[in-house]
């Protein structure tokens, strides 16, 4: 039966192996006593209980062999992207990594050669350069533009930039991290530019059921049928549900010819899903799971709106209006500080470990990332050390 969940409960995820908690002290310097993590893009909630009681009946029956019989797992899918976004998915179209960096990846490998320009609009995603970088392929930064302090498409410069070298545009929708859903008219603009520039359009939406009250994710194979020729489509259950240690993703694939590519590649690299990620996203793609998001997403409403508050209070400084995700995007450019400063600040006064905004790629660079999917006192008590640290802005 499910239960409303609490996410004001204080759970201590330091010494728990915790990327997020444990290793800010290595990293960013930020003490482990006393420091608070607002980097990682993982929640600090517990999941639906639905996921507990799926993970409970597996370590119950105690005999951990080779996953069989998808059909649950395909079908939770399938149930849940018709049902939240008007989506009908084919089965035979779907295909399950270790993820969505796994996932990109594998479409770079399989749909790109060594020195291919892959395009991204920057700021995006710090793991899409790396994977690209990482692969023998080049990066190509498309600069976003900011109209009304919100990122809108420069479709005319990006034009110019393109140099019929380009193999590939790999899209971030909603926005990570500046926390546009794009919308459908927007979407339309982005395929008719992959289109015209003869590019594979690798729309990673991992984000696309955390969407602010009043806001509409539109998913691209609805807003741009014309380009399913050419269309990946990349969805995770992780981010939704806080559970990213289970390392699962699904790149979905219209199109006949790019599955047979992509399962090429899946085959020479021997990829096969682990058995706990499928029984997850089989158990919280359900009523219950769609229950438990709808009741997060008011939640994170909430603690954008403390956190809004206070940050777009500091002169100079401006956080982006959030529209998805549970990533701010925070410009510190109005304070007149060099990065150096600002960052300093935050991390060695306020004592708050986050994501520098250079790693994002071009437009990053006066920016930082905060996590906001945490409890609310956790984020009161950041924007009050955040106040203290720039208190001389006042």
């Amino acid at each position: 039966m499910y239960a409303p969940p609490n996410f004001d409960e204080l759970i201590e995820r330091r010494g728990t192996h915790s990327a997020k908690w444990d290793m800010m002290e290595p990293i960013y310097g930020v003490p482990a006593d006393g420091g608070i993590a607002m980097w990682v893009a993982d929640m600090d909630f517990r999941p639906p209980a639905c996921i507990q009681a799926a993970l409970e009946g597996m370590t119950a029956h105690g005999i951990y062999g080779y996953f069989g019989d998808d059909r649950a797992y395909v079908e939770a899918i399938r149930w849940w992207m018709l049902n939240r976004h008007g989506w009908e998915v084919a089965p035979a179209s779907i295909f399950t990594t270790h993820g969505l960096v796994n996932g990109t990846a594998l479409c770079v490998d399989a749909f790109t050669a060594p020195g291919d320009g892959v395009v991204l609009m920057t700021p995006v995603y710090h793991a899409f350069a790396r994977v690209v970088r990482s692969a023998g392929r080049r990066v190509v930064e498309c600069p976003l533009a900011r109209e009304d302090g919100r990122y809108v498409l420069d479709i005319a410069g990006w034009d110019a930039l393109m140099t019929g070298r380009e193999r590939m545009l790999i899209l971030c929708s909603p926005h990570n991290p500046g926390g546009r859903v794009w919308t459908p008219a927007e979407l339309r603009e982005i395929a008719a530019f992959c289109q015209r520039h003869d590019l594979i359009l690798v729309s990673d939406e991992i984000h696309h059921d955390l969407v602010m009250p009043g806001q509409k994710h539109s998913v691209m194979p609805i807003a741009a049928p014309e380009i399913a020729d050419r269309l990946v489509m990349m969805t995770a259950a992780t981010k939704t549900f806080n559970i990213a240690g289970a390392h699962i993703g699904n790149v979905i694939i219209a199109d006949e010819g790019l599955r047979l590519r992509f399962r090429k590649r899946m085959d020479a690299l021997g990829i096969s899903p682990n058995s706990f990620g499928m029984a997850m996203v089989t158990a919280t793609y359900s009523p219950d799971g769609a229950a438990w998001v709808d009741a997060l997403a008011t939640y994170l409403d909430g603690n954008r709106k403390l956190f809004d508050a206070s940050l777009n209070a500091i002169p100079g400084v401006r956080s982006m209006p959030l529209e998805s995700t549970y990533l701010a995007w925070v410009d510190f450019s109005g304070t007149g500080m060099e990065p150096g400063e600002f960052t300093a600040r935050v991390e060695k006064e306020a004592r708050i470990a986050v994501n520098h905004g250079p790693s994002f790629g071009a437009g990053g660079e006066s920016f930082l990332r905060f996590n906001l999917a945490t409890q609310r006192s956790v984020v009161a008590e950041a924007v009050q050390r955040l106040e203290r640290a720039f208190a001389d802005l006042q």
